[in-house]
């Protein structure tokens, strides 16, 4: 069972990601200071996260703890 968006937010949140403007519609972007670039996560809060945003965010998440 895929995990929801509000989850992926809530870990991003969590692990010191914030979020920024330049997201359009549906998209939110969040940004680490240790971490290059941004994660953008499109869908409502209660959407089922697709398998790349789950990795994406563990990814991001892993890259700013280093």
């Amino acid at each position: 069972m895929p995990r929801k968006i509000h989850d992926l937010i809530s870990d991003l949140k969590k692990a010191g990601f914030s979020l920024v403007s330049g997201g359009k519609g549906s998209h939110r972007k969040y940004r680490h200071s240790k971490f290059n670039g941004a994660i953008i996560l499109s869908g409502g809060d209660n959407d089922d996260a697709r398998a790349y945003q789950e990795k994406q965010v563990r990814n991001a998440i892993s890259e700013a703890m280093k």
